[in-house]
């Protein structure tokens, strides 16, 4: 710290000191104001201006150096001054001083608590860029925070200080005027209490209610500006209560709703219904996994006291039927379908139509059907819900071979009688390292090619290095830090199969494949749907506010369109708050809360988590605490893996300094995913570690692990003080009767 802030602080020490020094504070009561009164009045009379500046000049440096008694002062103001010359005395004196007040926290404080808490003062600066006058205009009406602590909050945001005092002149008017007022009539004010007469009772409840009233007001003058232009084609009636545009988890979930509270909803869908978690993602994948992971158990029968399938290659026997593997995928695929088929859907009330949507204006949708026809539909709401595709890298001659991505290898790989002999996979995210282990389990050589210096970039560095090390046990070339240049076809006749040039450390590396298979992350699916045409801002995904509003309140975004999580279980959670807040948002809106999201990659061992992992709690300065427990030693996990298994796995917990309250959890070994939800709920509902403790776990299982990391950390926090006392205690017990 600088030497002026130094002196800066010296001299509000100084002033507090001499405040208290000289009993300052007597002279900002009732009793004393009301025995002064007359004589106040009389000097007023005598010398008008000179008593107005010198009360100007100590109102400022009271709100300036955040003094009790500003209630008092105001009083006083109306007493001497009246209501009209008061009023106009004091809004000038509070809205400086506390200017001064904002200046002086923003030039000693900020500095130091931006250092420490950067990460969430960027998001509250965020915020006070986009609402932040608002947002201070409330708080200055209904004064449920003392202004003081406004007025040093505010100084450490990055609001423009103009701003602040404008709002604040603004803002503080209202109560001002109320508490002058009262200051008119202070000969008959006996106590604080008498300021509460009805009048000003009257006056305070409509202060308490302005700020709703001026936030609907301020919605009304945003939502006239928005839809103006539409003005002319805005429909009297409606044909549907919510429009849908896309039949994955967010458009079902948020159709389902509809229909449930007997909205009239249509459903739109240009391809398969269930989206790409049925048909392309979560649903072939965890099929496709299932099968690899019993392959490799096959493979290494003999840890388990049986003969190994692999033995009988030489023989002629083949354990990988990969064409019947892919067969069952496709299998698994069509099981799970009817759940969220066009029959079903139609059973509950929800009319769908197959085609592609396109939204003409805020409340009218127009349907190319896939059988050739058109449809116009008016709606009070639509849902955007159109999901996201894979990425396709712009790699120079990656256009000459026939790569597939995550969507297309299904249908691709289903024609091959066996699993690509050499495959190259682009990416190291969580979709990369399930596919590229996958087949490396079902006979393929995969090479993974991943330009971070580490695979899963968004995991703590022990988890990435674990899976790197469980891809290459199971075959599987991993080259991190590695940049894809290009793609030379080995053909001109554009067969599969070419050659990957990648570069690491200025060095080339020639990698021949067989197939190549793009899985570098997904892009939300906008063009096409009127985005543009309407003015919606879409940036890498919709631009949505807190209600999953775009800047039409009638049209949402949902799941991967809308972010800020590609997971299918989060389309379904912000589905809900879509659904409900459209159709009842007239009653009651509700913000999507994203506090406590879970999220799994499903290699082999699982890496599953909620909350903060280590990385991020120190990018965003958040104090913690580590707790670990190896599920080596587990007994199910040994039961299971046999006493000399190289799998490795552990349950790493996050916890607030001190106690027990969970910030965030990392789960790597079997079942990850599955043991998370224990801590989910824990997190949702706010249990600690101690409620975990206490709570009996069946044995010989794997949630026990959640237990004794429970353990872990009631170790480390024993109560060392009360257990010496207890040692003395047992000590005494065996001596006497």
């Amino acid at each position: 710290m600088n030497i002026k802030k130094f002196a800066l602080l010296g001299l509000f020490a100084a002033a507090i000191a001499a405040f208290v020094a000289l009993d300052l504070g007597s002279y900002l009561s009732l009793d004393y104001l009301k025995q002064s009164q007359s004589d106040f009045l009389d000097l007023y009379a005598r010398q008008p201006f000179t008593v107005a500046a010198v009360y100007f000049g100590v109102y400022v440096l009271a709100t300036a150096l955040s003094f009790p008694g500003a209630t008092i002062i105001t009083l006083a103001g109306g007493a001497i001054f009246g209501l009209g010359w008061g009023l106009l005395i004091v809004s000038f004196a509070s809205s400086l001083g506390a200017t001064l007040a904002f200046l002086t926290a923003r030039f000693v404080l900020r500095d130091s608590i931006e250092a420490r808490f950067a990460k969430r003062l960027a998001d509250i600066n965020q915020g006070i860029e986009k609402d932040g006058a608002f947002y201070l205009f409330t708080l200055r009406l209904v004064p449920l925070v003392p202004f003081f602590v406004i007025n040093l909050v505010m100084g450490l945001t990055k609001m423009r200080a103009w701003v602040f005092y404008a709002v604040s002149q603004l803002g503080m008017l209202a109560g001002t005027a109320v508490f002058v007022n009262a200051g008119t009539q202070l000969s008959q004010i006996t106590s604080l209490q008498g300021i509460l007469s009805p009048t000003l009772i009257g006056s305070l409840a409509l202060l308490g209610v302005f700020p709703l009233l001026a936030r609907k007001g301020v919605d009304a003058v945003k939502k006239r500006q928005v839809y103006a232009r539409w003005k002319a084609v805005r429909p009297k009636t409606f044909e549907r209560n919510l429009v849908v545009i896309g039949a994955g988890a967010g458009g079902l979930v948020s159709a389902y709703i509809a229909a449930a509270v007997k909205a009239k909803v249509t459903l739109v869908e240009a391809h398969k219904m269930g989206g790409d978690c049925l048909n392309y993602g979560c649903v072939p994948s965890k099929a496709l996994i299932k099968s690899a992971r019993l392959s490799h158990q096959m493979a290494h029968a003999e840890r388990y006291g049986l003969n190994s399938c692999s033995r009988n290659k030489d023989k002629g026997y083949k354990p990988v039927l990969f064409k019947k593997v892919m067969a069952r995928v496709q299998a698994v695929v069509a099981s799970i379908a009817p759940h969220d088929s066009i029959e079903r859907y139609t059973s509950l009330g929800v009319e769908v139509l197959q085609g592609h949507a396109k939204i003409i204006n805020p409340w009218t949708v127009e349907i190319a059907l896939n059988d050739g026809g058109k449809r116009l539909l008016t709606t009070r709401n639509i849902v955007i819900a159109a999901g996201a595709r894979p990425l396709v890298p712009p790699l120079p001659g990656l256009s000459d071979v026939a790569y597939v991505t995550s969507d297309t290898l299904w249908d691709v790989f289903a024609t091959l009688d066996d699993a690509p002999k050499r495959l190259v996979v682009l990416g190291g995210g969580p979709i990369g390292c399930e596919l590229a282990q996958s087949f490396a389990r079902l006979g393929s050589q995969v090479t993974q090619v991943e330009m971070a210096p580490r695979l899963m970039l968004r995991e703590d560095v022990e988890v990435s290095a674990l899976v790197a090390d469980a891809l290459r046990a199971d075959g599987v070339t991993v080259l991190t830090g590695h940049k894809a240049l290009r793609v030379e076809a080995t053909s001109a006749a554009s067969l599969p199969g070419g050659v990957l040039v990648v570069v690491h450390q200025g060095i080339e590396l020639r990698i021949e494949f067989d197939q190549l298979l793009c899985a570098v992350g997904r892009v939300a699916r906008l063009d096409g749907y009127g985005l543009e045409e309407l003015g919606i801002p879409t940036q890498r995904t919709v631009e949505i506010n807190d209600y999953l509003q775009t800047i039409y309140p009638n049209i949402y975004a949902v799941g991967d369109v809308a972010g800020p999580f590609q997971f299918t279980h989060t389309a379904a959670h912000q589905a809900w708050y879509a659904a409900v807040n459209a159709l009842f948002g007239d009653f009651k809106k509700f913000k999507a809360d994203y506090s406590v999201i879970p999220w799994a990659t499903f290699t082999d061992p699982e890496v599953a988590r909620v909350g903060l992992n280590e990385q991020e709690a120190l990018a965003q300065s958040v104090a913690f605490e580590v707790t670990r427990y190896d599920i080596d030693d587990l007994d199910r996990q040994i039961c299971d893996e046999g006493p000399n298994s190289q799998t490795r796995g552990f349950v790493k917990v996050l916890t607030v300094p001190g106690k027990d309250r969970i910030l965030g959890v990392t789960l790597v070994g079997t079942h990850a995913a599955d043991l998370l939800a224990e801590y989910v709920l824990a997190m949702k509902h706010g249990l600690g570690l101690s409620k975990i403790l206490g709570t009996i776990h069946t044995y010989p299982t794997l949630s026990e692990a959640s237990k004794y990391a429970a353990g872990e950390w009631k170790r480390a926090h024993q109560p060392h003080k009360l257990l010496a006392w207890a040692r003395r205690y047992h000590d005494w017990k065996r001596n006497h009767f």
